[in-house]
């Protein structure tokens, strides 16, 4: 395995510890630190995407130092590794894929009680295809002025994968991790499209290819380009840049944001395990103090900051892409076929919307994509559900620290849901099969979908049965 890339908080401070030799805890109080942390020094994991930008912003602009924290960060080989390196004690926490968290929690490959208390951005994926998929897409494409009409939907892929299914060749595609936001984004986009993705059958078949006409498999996200241009995949779902990097090699061409998909989605959060959370409760709320004004400095004033943020990201130890492929669609546009670039304002959100709280609702929605794809093989009440969500998600611990930020004259109660917030969005219809999720009624929204397992059904023997 590769070893972490590693960094630490800046000279000037590391030489002020080593020259007036003062104690974290000092620090801390020197920089208006009001409340005893349990633990100042700290390690924090990521994987090298544009998205784990709250952490490298809270490091740069000094956001972590004004808590009192003395943060290491290290990028980490793949979200196996991370998961694995927060569970067992070696990283405090991490950016961490939204369904990570749950995943662990209901004993999906890993067993571990993980908490997350910090949504770290909306958006930021696409799906990309090989130049040869897109060609043949492209008779069953609606053009206008010679460009393809966005959103494309996954019935232009169809005439593709039957193609393919015809000539008894496999339909490759990746993502990122079986309980990543790519893996039921993609899925939910293929379905949509009237392809089968496959199912799930834990602990016999965790392979998620039962039945599938499309075949997912997982490649860590800096790899996806090359893997796409030796030909071992046709396509991928992955966060940025790694879909503007295709652009720009001339390999592939992204066909759909994840916001087309389903516009303003939770991608990723910011994860510790609940013993971190329960022995380290001021530390935690720092932290994610500290990541609620990195949020809001990377949204303010219409993404004035971006440009900064993009060359801040495109250094070795973040994400390490040159600049141009990172600003590509973090500074509010996104390139689809060379050439076509186009205005995604919110391609990546990091603070409006409520980006940052985190919503039961949300949990929830992954659940039911676990459930739809059998990673959850039994069915479950509605009840279970809201629980199993509430045993993951804190807003409780957000709103904490939403309201010291306030109190410190650092944000506006306006920045943030009222008092009276429940947890759950109100029903949304942005989907691109147009189906309405009620996160209250998560059996009511996965009986709407003709492809996926729903009610009583299960996978026994490689196939669904009632």
């Amino acid at each position: 395995m590769k070893a972490p890339e590693k960094f630490f908080i800046r000279k000037w401070v590391t030489a002020l510890y080593a020259v007036a030799a003062i104690t974290t805890a000092s620090f801390a109080s020197c920089v208006g630190a009001v409340e005893k942390l349990e633990k100042e020094s700290l390690k924090l994991g990521f994987i090298k995407l544009t998205d784990m930008a709250p952490l490298a912003v809270a490091f740069e602009k000094g956001y972590f130092e004004d808590e009192g924290l003395y943060v290491q960060l290290e990028s980490q080989a793949n979200w196996k590794v991370l998961l694995d390196r927060v569970i067992n004690g070696e990283l405090d926490g991490a950016h961490m894929l939204a369904g990570q968290p749950i995943g662990a929690t209901i004993g999906f490959g890993t067993q571990a009680n993980i908490v997350t208390a910090f949504s770290m951005d909306l958006n930021g994926n696409a799906v990309t295809v090989s130049n040869d998929v897109w060609k043949q897409m492209k008779p069953h494409i609606t053009m206008k002025d010679g460009k393809p009409v966005h959103p494309i939907k996954a019935d232009a892929l169809k005439p593709v994968v039957e193609k393919y299914k015809s000539e008894g060749k496999p339909f490759n595609m990746a993502m990122v991790f079986p309980v990543s936001t790519h893996n039921y984004e993609l899925r939910y986009w293929l379905a949509a499209g009237g392809i089968k993705p496959g199912f799930y059958a834990p602990p016999e078949d965790t392979s998620g290819q039962i039945d599938a006409e499309a075949k997912l498999s997982v490649t860590p996200p800096p790899q996806m380009p090359a893997t796409l241009e030796a030909g071992t995949i046709v396509g991928y779902c992955v966060g940025e840049p790694w879909n503007q990097q295709a652009v720009f090699k001339g390999i592939g061409v992204p066909i759909i944001s994840d916001g087309e998909i389903w516009k303003n989605n939770p991608e990723k959060v910011f994860g510790v395990t609940k013993e971190f959370a329960d022995k380290n409760p001021n530390t935690h709320k720092a932290i994610i103090k500290a990541l609620i004004r990195a949020a809001m400095w990377l949204d303010a004033e219409n993404n004035r900051n971006r440009t900064e943020a993009s060359e801040m990201l495109s250094q070795k130890q973040y994400v390490g892409a040159d600049y141009e492929v990172i600003a590509n669609s973090m500074t509010g546009t996104f390139e689809y076929e060379k050439g076509d670039k186009r205005p995604l304002p919110d391609f990546n959100v990091f603070f409006r919307y409520n980006a940052t709280y985190p919503y039961y609702s949300d949990a929830v929605w992954y659940l039911t994509q676990m459930r739809r794809w059998g990673q959850i093989n039994e069915q479950k009440p509605d009840a279970w559900y809201m629980e199993t969500a509430k045993k993951v998600y804190r807003p409780d611990i957000y709103m904490a620290a939403a309201k010291a930020l306030i109190a410190e004259g650092k944000a506006k109660a306006s920045d943030f849901p009222t008092e009276k917030e429940s947890g759950f969005k109100p029903a949304q219809a942005d989907f691109i099969d147009n189906i309405v999720y009620d996160g209250a009624k998560p059996n009511e929204y996965l009986a709407k979908f003709p492809i996926g397992l729903k009610g009583k059904q299960k996978i026994v023997g490689g196939k669904v049965v009632d």
